[in-house]
This record gives structure tokens, sequence and C-alpha cells, in this order.
């Protein structure tokens, strides 16, 4: 872990970012911070940290900077060139990236990385807008076991589960596995609570019944309340959703693997986002369920 003399860089303050880059701020530690709407680092700045035009000039002063922006190609963009990160890190910098991207993107990262003297880690995370602002997020980190050493107390102030699962991609590839169970069980809470709405029930009663036993799981114990309770901000956007299970699909089929609930609930995300709905949160799948009962109602 970085001493307090070290300067952390952090790119992408979302809904995610913003939070884990306070994290780091709390913990004495000097921060440069870039992100496209300078607007989002209001408060860190107000608390701190120090904004830089770009993240290359954030780069030549940063030991250690991290990454959580919105999509693979917003990675790539991020990483490579001569306005990249790699490019421009000094020698001996961790580059860390926290967004949940493509695993092969991440194996080009730490080749490259390596290639100019840099360490690179892919370390997407898991916990929502609630872990990310409780310092509670899980943290799968892909990358060299001395890298992973180097900044894992640094990860450990943003996460409460931090754990390398292998070489460059690992953590990728874990948080594919991470999204495909979250899709599927996401899916089953909202098919459980339009059941037992079509069936004359009181959906918070039965979820008092299921929510404790075998059934019970985080997308039901807490997206289905809020569900119920007409409550669709995103803790974790529609469309990111949608944009992993695409990657999840798509590094499937290099497997040769046949994912069929995968496929269904890329498939459902895709219409959700297509009717307008991927800037709310993933419980918004409960509308469509919602518009299809009351149709079938009506006939």
């Amino acid at each position: 872990m970085g001493s307090a003399k070290d300067a952390i860089g952090f790119v992408g303050l979302g809904v995610m970012g913003s939070s884990m880059a306070g994290h780091l701020l709390k913990a004495g530690y000097p921060l440069r911070v870039y992100t496209r709407t300078e607007a989002k680092a209001a408060a860190l700045l107000g608390a701190g940290a120090v904004w830089r035009e770009s993240p290359a000039a954030l780069a030549h002063e940063c030991k250690y900077v991290f990454t959580m922006v919105g999509y693979p190609k917003d990675v790539e963009e991020i990483y490579f060139g001569p306005k990249g990160l790699i490019e421009n890190a000094r020698p001996g910098s961790y580059l860390v990236d926290c967004t949940t991207s493509r695993p092969d993107l991440a194996a080009r990262i730490s080749a490259a990385a390596a290639a100019r003297g840099l360490a690179a880690l892919d370390a997407p995370v898991s916990g929502g807008d609630v872990g990310a602002r409780n310092a509670k997020l899980t943290v799968m980190v892909g990358g060299a076991e001395g890298d992973f050493e180097a900044v894992k107390g640094l990860l450990g102030v943003m996460g409460s589960t931090v754990i390398r699962q292998g070489g460059p991609g690992a953590g990728q590839h874990t948080k594919m596995a991470n999204q495909i169970a979250i899709a599927a069980n996401l899916a089953g809470a909202v098919e459980a609570i339009t059941y037992a709405a079509a069936a004359g029930l009181d959906p918070r009663t039965v979820l008092a019944s299921i929510g404790s036993g075998s059934a019970g799981s985080w997308q039901l114990n807490s997206m289905a309340p809020r569900m119920l309770d007409g409550d669709f901000a995103p803790g974790f956007y529609a469309k990111h959703l949608l944009k992993d299970l695409g990657i999840a699909l798509d590094s499937a089929r290099a497997m040769n693997l046949d994912l069929p609930l995968l496929g269904l609930a890329e498939k459902l995300f895709a219409k959700l986002c297509d009717a307008g709905y991927g800037d709310e949160g993933t419980q918004a799948l409960y509308l469509m369920y919602e518009k299809r009962s009351a149709a079938g109602a009506e006939n």
C-alpha cells in the first residue's frame, strides 16, 4: 500500500467512482481527479482533491491511478494512444481499472503496460451505490500477485472483500460470473412478486415468508421492496448491466459455452433499454412485467 506521500489519481466520478475516490481522500491520500464532466468532481474538490485536465496530466504525477468509467470503449480511450495512461504514466506506476470491461481488453492493457515498465490490474467491483458509499465493495482482481499485493491495501480502503482471482483478465471473468448470477436472480425475484400479485397475494407478505428461506437472495430481499415502492433510481444502471451481459455472452461464445439463462437475461434487458429504461436501476425490469400484467388484466 502506498504511503501518504504517494499521489493517487482517479479517473471517472460517476455513481460508483465518486464514492470510491472519496474514501481514498478521507484516508489521507493526495488525490488527483479527472472526469469528463467537471461538475461531478465538485464535492471532492471541495474536500481537498485536485483537478487535472486530462488522464495524461493526472498520470504524470501519480504512482497509483484508478479508473472507473462506463464502457470498454471508454477504457480503451483512456488507456491507449498518445494521450492515454499507458503512454503518460511514470515507470513503476500502477494502473488499476475498476470498470466492468472485457477480459481480453484487460489482458491487452496489462501487456502494453508491462512493455513500458508499468503494472496494470483489472479490478471490477460489485456492491452498487450502497457498497461504494459504505466502502463495502467486493473487488475481483486480475494481475500478477506482486502487483496485487502492492495495491491491495488501497483497494481495501474502498472495499471489504478484495480477492485476487488470477492473472490479467481474471478479475473481469469473475465479474462476468457475478453479473450472470445477478441477472438470473433479479429476473427470478421479478417473476416471483409478479406471480404473487397475480394470485391475489400481498407481495410484501409473501416476501416475509420466502425471503428468509432457501429462495432468499440479495436481489429478492433488497430489490423487490424497491420495485414495490416504485423506486427505480439507479444503484446500478440497467444499460450498464445490459453492457455487462453482452460482454459475458461474447466471452462465453469464445469459450464455446451455451448459457441459456444468460442469453434470456440479455434479451430481457435489451427490451428494457429499448423501452427507454436504460437510465433506471436494474430493478426497473419489474416495470416490463407490471405492464404485461396490466395488459393481461384488461384483456
